[in-house]
C-alpha cells in the first residue's frame, strides 16, 4: 500500500513530523545473523527488566479502576463546580439525562457533601500505597 506524503501528513501530522524533523531517530550500530541469539538475547533483556521493576512494584489496587461521576463530584468544593462536572459528563455522553438529574437533585437537596468526603489531592496514590 503506498501513500503519498500529503495523505501521510493530514492522517498522521505528528508522525509525519517526526520523520521530516528526523527527531527520536534511534541509530543501528550492530546487526545478529543469529536469529535464535538475538531471540534469546531480547527475552533475556525482557525478564531482567520484568525482575526490575517486579521488585519495586507496590500493591496496584486500582489497575482497573475508572473513576464515575460520584468520584469526580468528590473532588469539587463549590456547587458550582459539581454542576459543571455533571453537565460536562452529560455532554460527553457518559452519564444520561436522568442520571444527571438525579445528581442535579441530590446536590440541591443535600449539597456538594452529600457525595461523600472530598478527595483530597493525592487521594489515589495514597489508596494505591504510592504516597
Amino acid at each position: 500500500m503506498a501513500i503519498d506524503k500529503k495523505s501521510l501528513k493530514k492522517m498522521f501530522p505528528n508522525l509525519y513530523r517526526e520523520l521530516e524533523e528526523g527527531e527520536n531517530k534511534i541509530s543501528i550500530d550492530a546487526v545478529r545473523k543469529d536469529a535464535l541469539a538475538a531471540e534469546e538475547e531480547a527475552y533475556e533483556e525482557c525478564v531482567r527488566e520484568e525482575e526490575l521493576s517486579s521488585s519495586a512494584k507496590t500493591p496496584d489496587k486500582l489497575r482497573h479502576f475508572n473513576p464515575q461521576a460520584i468520584d469526580f463530584l468528590r473532588r469539587c468544593d463549590t456547587e458550582a463546580q459539581a454542576e459543571e462536572i455533571i453537565a460536562y459528563l452529560q455532554k460527553r455522553g457518559e452519564i444520561t439525562k436522568e442520571y444527571a438529574d438525579e445528581l442535579r437533585c441530590q446536590l440541591k437537596g443535600g449539597g456538594v457533601r452529600c457525595f461523600g468526603p472530598k478527595k483530597e489531592e493525592n487521594y489515589y496514590f495514597r489508596e494505591g500505597g504510592l504516597h
